[in-house]
């Protein structure tokens, strides 16, 4: 099953068996930025410095991917200044929600309403189906840990990851600083052709602006 790179973060973000949301507000700007960064992978979207530009609007197959094609393109119209950080401060918000909702679609997480102290509602997210996690965090640790060449998208969303400060979330386990040290070298290596070096670094670089981190975690 082919999931979009914000997904990939929401998975890592949601304990599996409680399904509540940890890091929820870094986490969100990593969702946000990793929607941005599938539509200019997907040529729909490019990020130039810090303008954010629709280039093609063409259907990409996603409803996930499509649906931020047209709130981009309604978004942009009548504005002076398309700056990517303003993107994503508008869409973090709702980033989550999106993913969250596509996961269920796919039968991946399930949704659970309940009430803490018997009044208040939450919503809770636990793993339905945990072969498209484990494959993940397989093809995470295969090129962080144990020095495998990242494909483009693998190393997108390692460079999503470590802008976001999400390491613990993707290796709980792992030896932090080496982690954090492989995952910045493959943030800023040769693993990809210089127009998608670019734009993940331009994404990195909105997310960085708007990011402010925090080690609290939030109930979805």
């Amino acid at each position: 099953m082919a999931i979009t790179l914000a997904e990939e973060i929401v998975l890592l973000s949601l304990d599996d068996e409680s399904g509540s949301a940890q890091q929820r507000q870094a986490a969100g700007w990593a969702v946000a930025g990793g929607f941005l960064l599938e539509l200019v992978l997907a040529e729909r979207v490019s990020v130039n410095g810090e303008a954010v530009v629709v280039s093609d609007p063409s259907p990409t197959g996603e409803p996930l991917l499509d649906g931020r094609v047209e709130l981009i393109g309604t978004w942009l119209r009548g504005r002076g200044r398309h700056r990517a950080t303003d993107w994503l401060t508008r869409d973090q918000p709702r980033a989550v929600t999106a993913a969250v909702e596509r996961l269920c679609e796919r039968g991946v997480i399930v949704e659970e309403k309940r009430k803490v102290l018997g009044m208040f509602p939450v919503r809770r997210y636990p793993e339905a189906d945990g072969t498209v996690e484990r494959e993940l965090r397989a093809r995470l640790a295969a090129v962080v840990l144990d020095g495998a060449e990242p494909d483009t998208r693998t190393a997108g969303l390692i460079a999503l990851i470590h802008s976001a400060k999400l390491h613990g979330l993707a290796f709980p386990d792992g030896p932090r600083k080496a982690v954090e040290a492989r995952m910045a070298e493959i943030s800023e290596g040769q693993w990809a052709a210089e127009s998608v070096r670019t734009a993940i670094r331009d994404t990195q670089a909105a997310m960085t602006a708007v990011t402010v981190v925090t080690t609290t975690t939030i109930l979805i």
